[in-house]
């Protein structure tokens, strides 16, 4: 590749020595009364030169750059997850920020080797908290509840 690379360009040097026209420089005399008129230049016309093709990668757009491993972030684990994970077959995790419903599912699928039914995301806005007089900010995030196939079960806390 990079052999081919620098032949294009010795060519293209090469042709662009080769099509430049010569141009003698005349000296210029300097103007020492009103009525005498400056030195004429002649202007020159820009070269051309041929452009090489050269290959051009493929443009990596956000949602192609989500891998299924890089969707899903952890599963969120609180006393409403846990009923709706025993009693409605719905798993929350905490999802990318970039990473859609359809990004979702099939990395869910791919990952646990289980059949989704639905997936609602939804964004966790960031909340201010106080430690003793220090203020600040707890990060917000995305999450999603994922709804499995009935006869479908997960378990997340293999041992």
């Amino acid at each position: 590749m990079a052999r081919t690379k620098k032949v294009a360009t010795e060519a293209t040097e090469n042709k662009v020595v080769e099509a430049a026209p010569a141009v003698e420089a005349k000296p210029v005399k300097k103007a020492t009364t009103k009525a005498s008129k400056p030195a004429k230049v002649e202007k020159v016309a820009p070269v051309k030169t041929e452009k090489v093709a050269q290959p051009v990668a493929a443009a990596v757009t956000s949602k192609a750059a989500l891998s299924s491993f890089s969707a899903i972030l952890r599963p969120l684990i609180t006393e409403k997850s846990m009923k709706g994970i025993e009693k409605q077959q719905k798993v929350t995790v905490e999802v990318d920020g970039r990473a859609n419903k359809t990004q979702v599912k099939l990395a869910f699928e791919a990952t646990y080797k289980v059949k989704v039914k639905k997936v609602n995301i939804l964004n966790v806005r960031p909340k201010y908290t106080r430690r003793g007089q220090y203020p600040g900010t707890i990060s917000g995030f995305k999450k999603a509840i994922v709804t499995l196939v009935s006869g479908q079960g997960l378990d997340l806390f293999k041992e």
